[in-house]
């Protein structure tokens, strides 16, 4: 009989050689991006979104959308629309010449359309290391509110800091 083995997982421990994990928990200070037609336009075009409710007003509004709805993923380029958008690694004592990006993820609770405005909260969630490994995991998360005070995504994203 052959006997199936489970692989084991890495263990991890919170960080505090390469990041302090007193980070854990820091607030981002927030900021606000308006949602503009034309940029939604430009980004569908870019990331080669075809569906004509995300290149036509008219097309949005037969689809039954109020205005131009943003593609998905675009909160990300509103996110970074601040003077320096990577502050918040520096200010952890991080060299962003160490720092690769780990993977974003984007959960949305209602549509975002041309017109809106939308404020940015976000927070350090997490700084993990592996025991062996010579890399942290820092873990921001970004709650994002429309002009309504209506929670319309979080949004998840990991870097990965290289140790010097």
């Amino acid at each position: 009989m052959r006997r199936h083995v489970v692989p084991r997982l890495p263990e991890w421990k919170l960080s505090g050689t390469i990041i302090d994990a007193n980070q854990i928990g820091r607030v981002i200070p927030p900021h606000s991006a308006d949602v503009e037609a034309g940029r939604l336009r430009l980004f569908a075009r870019a990331t080669g979104e075809t569906r004509p409710e995300y290149l036509d007003d008219d097309a949005a509004r037969a689809a039954g959308h109020r205005a131009l709805p943003a593609p998905p993923t675009f909160l990300l380029c509103l996110d970074l629309e601040v003077p320096d958008p990577f502050a918040w690694i520096s200010e952890m004592g991080v060299d962003v010449a160490r720092v690769l990006h780990g993977g974003e993820r984007f959960r949305y609770f209602a549509p975002v359309y041309a017109g809106d405005r939308l404020t940015f909260s976000s927070r350090i969630a997490d700084i993990l290391q592996k025991k062996t490994s010579r890399k942290a995991f820092v873990v921001k998360e970004t709650d994002v509110t429309n002009q309504h005070g209506v929670k319309v995504a979080e949004m998840r994203a990991t870097i990965v800091v290289r140790e010097p």
